[in-house]
């Protein structure tokens, strides 16, 4: 007769399921809500960010939208439990809305409300340009072949916060027939922001209607906080040395700014 209180054993793989399932529901959720990793695939942010770093975004920082999930599920519209609206010279991670299920990277330059055009490769911000001082050249290395020096500036805010561009008008990404360094003026409507990329001439962003355009607050994912590793790309994967020598580790847990 069967003993009523003994249980059958469970079969070890149960175990082992659970503990995987347990595991990544903590990974997604700590994606959902805490700090979501993101790599650098393009160059539209050098000199601040360079093909090959990855970084941590911060999801609670402007607090949650649906793009703060996986698959941007249309639960609900907006942004809820807020810490603080985005800010400008903040670097953020967004959808465009051309493109709902790509994720961008680039600079918030344009407030709602703000007035934004650039004139002869100067950025103006509610009809005042920002200042900008220029300093040692970019050495532009990501095409090992074809390495030159980019001219790069210091940029100033209006809130006096700092930040590097770089300027190469001759490879200028000109798009929907507009000059990327002569365009025409963007007043920024309510709740979207103005995204630019700190190489300028080599960024497609808010400057251009398609795919980016004016950002909504719901499309933004969240703030770029740190970067956490970095590589050249040089690394072979039969050569564990030449692992070692592609790291850039001058630039492992740098800020963002």
């Amino acid at each position: 007769m069967m003993d009523a209180n003994k249980q059958t054993p469970k079969h070890p793989w149960d175990e082992s399921i659970r503990t995987i399932l347990f595991a990544l529901l903590l990974a997604v959720c700590f994606r959902s809500v805490a700090f979501e990793p993101f790599h650098i695939p393009s160059g539209s942010m050098k000199s601040t960010l360079l093909v090959g770093d990855y970084l941590f975004v911060s999801k609670y920082t402007y607090g949650y939208s649906r793009y703060s999930f996986p698959f941007g599920l249309p639960i609900f519209h907006g942004r809820v439990m807020e810490l603080r609206h985005p800010q400008r010279g903040d670097v953020v991670v967004f959808r465009p809305p051309g493109l709902p299920n790509t994720d961008f990277i680039k600079r918030i330059m344009g407030l709602p409300g703000d007035k934004l055009q650039m004139k002869d490769g100067i950025l103006y911000i509610n009809d005042k340009p920002l200042a900008r001082k220029q300093v040692d050249d970019f050495t532009d290395a990501e095409d090992m072949a074809n390495i030159h020096p980019v001219e790069q500036f210091v940029e100033t805010l209006p809130e006096g916060k700092t930040h590097m561009v770089l300027r190469e008008p001759s490879h200028a990404l000109v798009q929907e027939g507009i000059d990327p360094n002569n365009t025409p003026v963007y007043t920024v409507p309510p709740d979207h922001y103005f995204m630019m990329g700190d190489n300028r001439d080599n960024s497609g962003d808010s400057r251009f209607p398609s795919p980016v355009g004016y950002v909504p607050e719901e499309n933004i994912v969240g703030r770029a906080e740190l970067i956490f590793f970095s590589t050249d790309g040089t690394a072979q994967l039969d050569n564990p040395v030449s692992w070692f020598r592609a790291m850039r580790f001058n630039r492992f847990f740098d800020l963002i700014h």
